[in-house]
């Protein structure tokens, strides 16, 4: 109650004063009614509150007690709480406390009312976990300012509430679509790979080995053998400039021009009158590609090339080079070599000019093509392998079959970089050439 027992008679002599105050406060509703719970064990004080509470446009409900008062916070909705601080069994500090702990979805404005005015005292009140409190005797104007002051609280708590509910089904409709994504670009990592149909080719000429590890859902890289004629082979390794999506749309489109199953619409062959196929040189094929890539294609991706097109019979070998790391030919007892000059880009430069080498085949002979993203794979120091690391690894591994070879050349990556996810696309083809058929 406001006062002990011994002051009910002092408290009634002022309450018709104050009643008399408080029927003079205008009647203005507020901008969202809320409901008012008055927690006070005098039955007239807590009358004298809801009277004028229910005339500004509150819902009153009332409590004698702090207990009865928690029992219908957990049952009722209430957004507004007047308690009085000194109560028999349960004090307004105690029963603020005890409100506080329901975990309620949402929040209750608590406003402590008291005859203590002391700094200690106020601040027991707060840290009980009120929001505000009123000294008794308690004007109108004062309570009608401290309950605006609650809605406009409330008000903001609960637009904050909304607006979390907001993002929260906007981050489950994210999560959803991410979801849906991952599950595509899954499905696109499979597509891909399929471009690369066998990594282990074996041919009465000898063997091929193909890897390709996006080092994402999906990447830029791309390995491939086609078949030219009964004594030819085409050999490449391509890698388009960036990561994702659109660079791996550009390598499927790659992937449809080199393609060893429509033999018409690969660019590196051409249709000989009797309806066999040749091989166009492989630096025509490139300046080609070069072309409808900046004539067609409307790309800002580049990609660059290595591509050799193999005579099974004598082991003549023409290569390009377009921007891509070096082909390296190994031979038995021999260490490894670089092969090419280095070359442009396909994409960049209109008419740029690319040239073909030849080199010689023996039997015995290792082709290798390969990505940067094996020869720029950094250790934890960020130390890159390189040409010479790679050329190193490949001397010391000479004698193992090129599926073994490639498979050994991932798990080598993996303990270098310290890493099961490479920064970039990891590809390679080998070659092992054993000769003509007698």
């Amino acid at each position: 109650m406001l006062t002990p027992t011994s002051q009910i008679k002092s408290v009634a002599q002022t309450s018709t004063s104050a009643s008399l105050d408080w029927e003079g406060a205008s009647d203005t509703d507020p901008a969202v009614p809320q409901r008012v719970l008055v927690v006070d064990d005098s039955r007239m004080q807590r009358r004298l509150l809801a009277t004028n509470l229910k005339k500004w446009g509150y819902e009153v409900i009332e409590a004698s007690s702090g207990a009865e008062g928690l029992e219908l916070c957990r049952k009722e909705n209430v957004s507004l709480i007047l308690s009085d601080w000194m109560m028999p069994e349960m004090t307004g500090p105690e029963f603020c406390r005890a409100f506080r702990k329901l975990g309620r979805d949402n929040y209750g404005y608590f406003i402590l009312l008291t005859s203590k005015g002391s700094s200690e005292e106020v601040a027991e009140g707060l840290n009980s976990g009120a929001d505000d409190f009123l000294t008794k005797p308690i004007g109108s104007g004062e309570l009608r300012a401290r309950l605006r002051a609650g809605e406009r609280v409330l008000q903001m708590q609960a637009a904050l509430v909304e607006k979390n509910e907001a993002v929260n089904t906007a981050l489950q409709r994210i999560e959803t679509l991410y979801d849906a994504l991952n599950h595509d670009l899954s499905e696109a990592r499979h597509l891909q790979q399929s471009l690369v149909r066998e990594t282990d080719i074996t041919i009465p000429e000898g063997r091929v080995g193909l890897n390709l590890t996006p080092s994402g859902h999906v990447g830029g890289d791309l390995v491939g053998k086609f078949r030219v004629n009964a004594h030819q082979i085409g050999l490449f390794s391509l890698d388009v400039s960036g990561h994702g999506v659109t660079s791996a749309l550009m390598t499927a489109r790659l992937a449809g021009y080199l393609s060893g199953l429509t033999p018409s619409q690969n660019m590196a062959l051409r249709r000989l009158k009797t309806g066999e196929f040749t091989a166009r040189d492989p630096a025509e094929t490139v300046s080609a590609l070069n072309e409808l890539l900046l004539r067609e294609l409307e790309t800002e991706h580049y990609f660059t090339i290595a591509m050799s097109i193999v005579d099974l019979r004598s082991g003549m070998m023409r290569t390009v080079q377009a921007g891509h790391p070096h082909p390296i030919l190994q031979r038995q007892g021999h260490p490894p070599i670089q092969l090419g000059e280095g070359g442009m880009p396909v994409g960049l430069i209109q008419d740029a000019p690319f040239t073909s080498f030849e080199t010689q085949l023996f039997p015995g002979d290792r082709l290798v093509l390969y990505s940067d993203g094996i020869t720029e794979a950094e250790d934890p120091n960020g130390q890159m392998l390189e040409e010479e690391g790679l050329a190193a690894y490949l001397d010391s591994t000479r004698a193992l079959e090129s599926p073994e070879l490639l498979e050994d050349l991932l798990s080598t990556l993996r303990t270098y970089t310290r890493s099961d996810e490479f920064d970039d696309d990891v590809s390679a083809l080998v070659f092992d050439y054993e000769g003509p058929v007698t």
